[in-house]
């Protein structure tokens, strides 16, 4: 029916553009043709246009919601892993657990070598436990090294300076009264002898390092 009401008032139209001139009026006559073509070929209604928008609306919509939700997808918690406890420990010396040690470069006798440890505010070295054993054993390697423990004679106890008896974690050999270390374990010998010496000194201040450094 509206192509059919088209075509009428089409026609009214070109049977009003007769009294212009004729060049003119075929001019006016094809613009209104194609007028016509063009609402026959795409009729638009109102209704149809604002389904159009609603839905590009929609679709857009979803293709930002996508975007969104892809890019959070992907992006992945940082974990912060972080290496084993370290104490902050002064320039030389080296860390382990909660404590720092020094090892010397320089031989003197055991008693010059406890007297230098305390000018640095530590002393020979005493250990804990088999990890720091084996930690100070692994960094004295081939020397001697003077440690802390002395005793009073082969009958007495081994024993730490500050007085507390020796739990013989690992024996100490010989029949001397003053202790050195080695890479192979503990031996005695006599004070006046001159060796390398390992100071150690706590320190509760701990921070994240690779490992311990080389002296």
């Amino acid at each position: 029916m509206k192509a059919a009401k088209d075509e009428e008032a089409s026609m009214g139209m070109l049977e009003t553009d007769f009294t212009t001139p004729d060049c003119l009026q075929e001019v006016e006559i094809d613009k209104k043709l194609q007028e016509i073509c063009l609402r026959i070929v795409y009729p638009e209604s109102p209704a149809k246009l604002y389904c159009s928008y609603a839905l590009n609306i929609i679709l857009t919509a979803a293709v930002i919601a996508l975007s969104v939700a892809l890019s959070v997808r992907t992006e992945k918690p940082v974990i912060s892993t972080l290496g084993p406890c370290y104490p902050t420990c002064p320039s030389g010396w080296i860390g382990l657990g909660n404590k720092c040690f020094h090892f010397s470069e320089d031989m003197r006798n055991w008693t010059f070598s406890q007297t230098s440890c305390m000018a640095l505010g530590a002393q020979l070295a005493q250990f804990d436990s088999l990890e720091e054993l084996n930690f100070l054993k692994r960094y004295v390697g081939n020397s001697f090294s003077w440690i802390d423990l002395q005793r009073e004679s082969t009958q007495h106890p081994w024993k730490w300076t500050d007085n507390t008896e020796y739990n013989n974690l690992v024996p100490v050999e010989g029949e001397e009264k003053h202790a050195y270390l080695t890479g192979s374990g503990i031996s005695s010998s006599r004070d006046y002898l001159k060796r390398h010496w390992v100071c150690s000194k706590s320190n509760s201040s701990t921070s994240q390092y690779s490992g311990p450094s080389s002296f």
